[in-house]
């Protein structure tokens, strides 16, 4: 059985994803954290593709981190990403914090991706 605030972030992320489109112009930055690691995806929902993708998992940021669950990774995940999105054209998007509160990890993260050049 699903933890319980597992189940209410989960509405909390349809309710969100209500709101949030990402098209080609400006797309979905959609971000999942886990106990251990934190994943991002940057979505254009029009065309049903991921643009990027990236993790605390990849080889170049494991380099850099110790341990994929804390703020530090969370902020040197947000700007490898804003590098890369750069680096794709992607300037603008929209945050889709994925039903997560803005705090903690989902915070640094923000702040670094927006410290690397992203607009949101």
């Amino acid at each position: 059985m699903r933890d319980l605030h597992e189940v209410k972030r989960h509405y909390r992320h349809q309710r969100i994803r209500k709101k949030i489109f990402g098209a080609s112009g400006q797309p979905r930055l959609c971000v999942h954290r886990s106990h251990k690691n934190m994943h991002v995806q940057i979505i254009d929902d029009l065309a049903g593709k991921i643009l990027l993708g990236k993790s605390t998992l990849a080889k170049d940021i494991r380099q850099k981190i110790k341990y994929g669950g804390n703020i530090k990774a969370a902020s040197i995940l947000g700007e490898a990403v804003a590098e890369e999105a750069l680096s794709k054209g992607i300037k603008k998007i929209c945050f889709d914090r994925g039903g997560y509160l803005y705090h903690g990890r989902v915070k640094a993260f923000a702040e670094a991706a927006r410290k690397g050049g992203l607009e949101f």
